[in-house]
């Protein structure tokens, strides 16, 4: 092909254009071997449906920039003549055109982050069969909500009007920072939806963002940010299970105790199963780590459901935690983001989201071509390499890779399977100078990864009568005197059962604490009148709310 400079070439009319000259400028229009999830016919209806198509064919089409923002995300360390190159490295025989870097920047800004948000809510998604090991328990399919605010954006005027600053512990922090929301796969670690902006907003604000993405046929894992009584009703009211941690400040009223030690309870509008467990961690190093976990769940059948298993089922809660890792980390090698204004910024991340997915399907696909493989076990860094290399090589040019069932990028993470998992432990810490997360004083995990080498497990049984009031402390009995004394669950549970037995009286706070031998409760039944147990029918007068009448 005869090299023609870029201005003689940008004043040609689309009129002008022959059919093999539309093929060379749409060459340059390839993500490598990942091109087989991504097709040009999918990004061409998208191009259209978002009405980013070019006006006329000029030397950088459309398409070819929707490849080319997202080989920016392959290449996070790279300026754009670089990826440029990167893109057009395999096509020396079909492509000369060496465009500037602002005729690449104009071509992001002509194409906005529209047809990128749309491409990554088509590929975004569960990624594995219910068949493959590790995906599903029981007949649900393991989900995980996250967030992380660790995304570094420029630090220009425009990204702080929108963002803000951030305040670390010694300081103003260098950058600032977005939050990144997303609802996870377990078992293949793929995404099925996100949401970011602000870290002013709470996770949970963007976790509602994705709950139309639930169904009946999956099994949300949450953290104690996510215990909300408002949030977890309105994600049951999706049909999903769930299986969620919840503080240790909160001590719910024990409706009825269960065989295996969890209790039933209601948290707000909805019925849930408790369960208290005691984890005691030997590492090899020889600390011992002991942490109580309260959590609960939608599933009540403790027959079906042992608590012992639920407990150890909320441990793949953390593939969230490695997906990010993979996103921040290995895919973006810890950089900031390019962009100096917030629709840049949009644009880089759904692009970045959809490259992170792309990859995901291509481990999933390889790792479910040799049944009885976990999908944990391939590796993310193996897959970005290898389709690196492919993208740099023009893979989709040869008809043999495109044919193949699994590409060179399936062949090179099943040559490179990583062996089964081992059980360790380290402190959680954020290895920066200037973190707003210093490792706890009190932290007793070993400050470097140790093997695990024991790990105990104890439900504790739900208490079978409430505890005595009484105290032979006198500083606490002045304090009771005095009404001082916080009322626990206890108090709380004494008092359930006490307005159980006949649940359609109007009760006086002066005669439930005279049945149980307390003062002045009256405070505390209008807190648990707020919590949704008593219901304050007068002044002064409560009856047991109506969905704790039937506790058993």
């Amino acid at each position: 092909m005869r090299e023609v400079p870029l201005r003689d070439q940008c004043a040609l009319s689309s009129s002008r254009l022959t059919g093999e000259d539309a093929r060379f400028r749409m060459a340059p229009g390839h993500l490598g071997e990942l091109t087989r999830y991504l097709p040009v016919e999918l990004v061409d209806a998208v191009l259209a449906e978002t009405r980013t198509v070019e006006r006329r064919l000029r030397c950088l089409p459309s398409r070819v920039g929707v490849y080319f923002v997202l080989a920016l995300t392959l290449f996070p360390s790279l300026g754009y003549s670089r990826v440029w190159d990167k893109l057009t490295a395999g096509l020396r025989s079909y492509v000369r055109l060496c465009p500037s870097e602002k005729a690449l920047r104009d071509l992001r800004r002509r194409l906005g982050p529209a047809p990128f948000k749309a491409l990554f809510e088509i590929v975004a998604g569960p990624l594995a069969q219910p068949t493959t090991a590790g995906v599903c328990y029981r007949r649900w399919r393991t989900v995980a909500f996250d967030g992380c605010s660790a995304v570094k954006v420029p630090d220009c005027e425009r990204n702080r009007a929108w963002l803000g600053r951030i305040q670390a512990r010694l300081g103003w922090a260098g950058y600032p920072m977005l939050r990144l929301m997303t609802l996870c796969e377990t078992g293949t670690r793929g995404v099925l939806g996100a949401a970011f902006g602000p870290i002013s907003q709470y996770e949970t604000g963007y976790a509602r963002q994705l709950l139309p993405l639930l169904d009946a046929t999956m099994l949300v894992l949450a953290d104690r940010g996510f215990d909300a009584d408002d949030f977890l009703a309105d994600t049951a009211a999706t049909g999903a299970q769930l299986l969620i941690r919840v503080t240790a400040r909160r001590r719910p009223a024990i409706l009825a105790a269960l065989p295996d030690g969890s209790y039933l309870t209601r948290l707000g509008r909805l019925k849930l199963r408790v369960i208290d467990a005691e984890i005691t961690m030997t590492a090899s190093s020889g600390e011992r780590v002991v942490e109580h976990y309260r959590i609960a769940t939608t599933l009540l059948d403790c027959r079906r459901d042992p608590a012992e298993t639920l407990v150890r089922l909320y441990h793949e809660r953390w593939e969230v935690e490695s997906a990010f890792y993979a996103l921040r980390h290995t895919l973006l090698r810890g950089t900031v983001l390019r962009s100096h204004d917030p629709i840049g910024l949009e644009q880089e991340l759904w692009a970045q989201l959809t490259v992170y997915q792309l990859l995901r399907t291509a481990m999933v696909d390889a790792v479910e071509s040799r049944p009885g493989s976990d999908p944990d076990r391939a590796s993310f860094t193996i897959a970005l390499e290898a389709a690196r290399d492919q993208l740099t090589l023009a893979a989709p040019a040869q008809d043999a890779a495109r044919d193949a069932l699994i590409g060179v990028v399936g062949t090179a993470i099943l040559a490179g399977l990583l062996p089964p998992r081992r059980r360790r432990t380290s402190a959680r810490a954020v290895k920066a100078g200037r973190t707003r997360y210093p490792v706890k004083p009190d932290e007793r995990r070993p400050r470097r990864s140790r093997p695990i080498t024991s790990l105990v497990l104890i439900v504790r049984p739900a208490p079978t009568s409430p505890p005595s009031t009484r105290s032979d402390d006198p500083v606490d009995r002045r304090k009771a005197v005095r009404g001082t004394r916080p009322m626990g669950a206890g108090h709380r549970n004494r008092v359930f059962h006490l307005m159980s037995r006949q649940p359609d009286r109007v009760w006086r706070p002066i005669e439930v604490a005279a049945h149980l031998d307390v003062p002045n409760i009256a405070t505390q039944m209008n807190q648990w009148a707020t919590e949704g147990v008593l219901r304050k029918v007068g002044y002064g007068k409560y009856t047991l709310a109506d969905e704790w009448k039937t506790a058993h």
